[in-house]
């Protein structure tokens, strides 16, 4: 299974949405990266990937985007097989 990191803030419905998600789809590891917490993680959150809002999911090297991409990739069938991909 492909790793999975995620760009996160202390308080963040979507944040807790998407990993819900991820662990009813079998990921049992998330590294969470807590861009509140730390202002050079939002830096490199903004400059990996163009956005500002939490969360930002990545799956492997796959930058899937937040919690509605995140649910738009699930329901288009998308999700299991990228976890999957090595």
């Amino acid at each position: 299974m492909q790793g999975v990191r995620m760009y996160t803030t202390a308080v963040c419905p979507y944040c807790v949405r998407a990993k819900q998600l991820l662990k009813t789809r079998g990921v049992a590891q998330i590294e969470e990266i807590r861009v509140d917490a730390d202002p050079q993680a939002r830096e490199q959150m903004i400059s990996a990937t163009g956005r500002r809002t939490v969360p930002q999911i990545f799956i492997g090297n796959t930058h899937v985007g937040g919690c509605d991409d995140l649910i738009a990739l699930d329901s288009r069938g998308g999700l299991l097989p990228l976890l999957g991909a090595d």
